[in-house]
C-alpha cells in the first residue's frame, strides 16, 4: 500500500476501505505497546469521517490524537506509522494493558414534587460508557448502527492462542547442553573450553479449530462468530494456525475465505461459499465428516477446538456424543460457546447439547462482544 514515513503532504491512503487500513494500523500499534483499545480506534474513525483520509498528515493527526495515551506513545506511534505506511520495519515494543477509559456523565436527580423544572436538583456524578453498555448487549437485539459498531469492536479482538513446546532447539542462555555449538566456540577458541553453550525447544502457537453452527437458529448470532474467527485468524499474522468451518446439514472450510484483510470482504467470500446458510442442523454427522477427513491429518490433534452452536440436533444425538468423544481424545481441549447460554434459567436439556456437555472443557457463551472477548481470552489461557 503507498504511503509515507512522516507527515508532510503526499497520500497516506489510498483506496475506498478507510476502516480495514486504520484497523489494520491501529492493531499494528497495539502489538508494539501502544494503547489503541477498541474506544480510541472508534474516536480515530469518527475523528476521520471529518478529514481528508487522502491527506497523509490528516491521516497522521487523526490517529496521534486519538490513539496515543501519554507521551510515551508518541515515539512508538512514529514507528508504527512509518512501518505500516512506507514498509520500513518497526521494532515491538513491550505490550502494556490498554487503560480504562471513565466517561463523567451529570445527572440530575429527581428533585420533590412541586419543585419548578428551573431548579436543576442534585447533580451527581455517574459513570457510563457507551462501549461499555454495548459489550453487553446481545448480538441478536442491535440495531443496524449498533451492529455496525460491534463489527469493528470484533474486528480488532486480539484472539492470540497458547504456545506449545515444538521438537527444535533453538540457543538460550540456560537449558541442556549444546554439544556441536560448545564444540565450534571451543575450536574457535584453540581449543580451550571457556564457554558452554545451552539450547532449549523451540514454541510454536498452538492449532485452533473453529466450527461455526449456521443453521437457522443460530442466524442471528452466526455473523458475529464468523468475524471472531476473522479475527483470529488475523490476530497472529501469516503463521497463526487457525482453521475454520462452518456446519449445518454440509462441511464447508471457510480458511481461505477469511484470509481477507478486510472483514467485509471476508464475510462476503464466507457467505458465498456457505451453501446451507439457515438451513438445518446435523453436527453429529458433520463432525464425523470433519474427523473422517481432517482429524486423521492431525488437525484436531493437540488442538484448541471451538464449537460455536445451540446444540439442535436434528440428526441422531447418539452419534454426536460419539463423535464428540472422539474429538476429546484427539484435542487439546474442546470449548463450546452456546449463546443461549446467558439467557437466566438456560439448562442444557436439548438432545445435542447433553449428548455432548460430557465432552466439553469450557463452556462458555458467546451472545456479546463480552462474551466473545472472554472467549478469546480462554482461548489463550493454557492455565484453562
Amino acid at each position: 500500500m503507498p504511503g509515507a514515513a512522516l507527515p508532510g503532504g503526499g497520500p497516506a491512503v489510498q483506496g475506498r476501505d478507510v476502516t480495514e487500513t486504520m484497523v489494520g494500523f491501529a492493531r499494528t500499534l497495539r502489538a508494539a505497546g501502544g494503547a489503541a483499545d477498541p474506544e480510541r480506534v472508534q474516536a480515530m474513525l469518527r475523528a476521520l469521517d471529518h478529514l481528508d483520509v487522502l491527506d497523509r498528515a490528516d491521516v497522521y493527526w487523526a490517529g496521534r490524537l486519538t490513539l496515543c495515551a501519554d507521551p510515551d506513545d508518541l515515539p512508538r506511534y512514529d514507528r508504527c506509522f512509518a512501518a505500516y505506511f512506507s514498509g520500513l520495519t518497526a521494532r515491538p515494543g513491550r505490550r502494556t494493558p490498554p487503560p480504562v477509559v471513565v466517561r463523567h456523565v451529570p445527572v440530575v436527580a429527581p428533585g420533590p414534587p412541586g419543585e419548578g423544572e428551573d431548579d436543576p436538583g442534585e447533580v451527581r456524578v455517574a459513570t457510563a460508557s457507551g462501549v461499555e453498555v454495548l459489550r453487553e448487549r446481545d448480538v441478536a437485539r442491535l440495531g443496524p448502527e449498533e451492529r455496525a459498531q460491534v463489527n469493528r469492536l470484533i474486528a480488532v479482538l486480539d484472539a492470540a492462542t497458547e504456545r506449545r513446546r515444538s521438537r527444535r532447539f533453538a540457543p538460550a542462555p540456560r537449558g541442556r547442553l549444546d554439544p556441536g555449538r560448545t564444540v565450534r566456540e571451543t575450536l574457535r577458541r584453540g581449543g580451550e573450553i571457556s564457554l558452554l553453550r545451552h539450547r532449549a525447544h523451540r514454541t510454536r502457537p498452538r492449532r485452533v479449530v473453529l466450527l461455526v453452527d449456521v443453521s437457522g437458529s443460530m442466524s442471528p448470532y452466526a455473523d458475529a462468530l464468523l468475524r471472531f474467527a476473522h479475527a483470529a485468524a488475523r490476530s497472529g499474522g501469516g503463521g497463526r494456525p487457525v482453521e475454520v468451518f462452518s456446519v449445518g446439514t454440509r462441511l464447508t472450510r471457510l480458511t481461505r475465505e477469511l484470509r481477507h484483510r478486510d472483514p467485509d470482504s471476508a464475510m462476503a467470500a464466507a457467505s458465498a461459499a456457505i451453501p446451507d446458510w439457515s438451513g438445518g442442523t446435523r453436527l453429529g454427522e458433520e463432525l464425523k465428516e470433519f474427523l473422517d477427513r481432517f482429524g486423521q491429518r492431525g488437525m484436531a490433534r493437540g488442538a484448541i477446538v471451538v464449537i460455536a452452536s445451540d446444540g439442535w440436533e436434528r440428526g441422531d444425538a447418539g452419534l454426536l456424543g460419539e463423535q464428540m468423544a472422539r474429538l476429546h481424545r484427539l484435542a487439546r481441549r474442546v470449548v463450546w460457546a452456546n449463546p443461549h447460554k446467558a439467557r437466566p434459567g438456560y439448562e442444557p436439556l436439548t438432545a445435542g447439547m447433553a449428548a455432548a456437555l460430557p465432552h466439553i472443557d469450557d463452556f462458555t457463551s458467546g451472545h456479546s462482544l463480552a462474551a466473545l472477548e472472554d472467549l478469546a481470552r480462554l482461548i489463550g489461557d493454557p492455565h484453562a
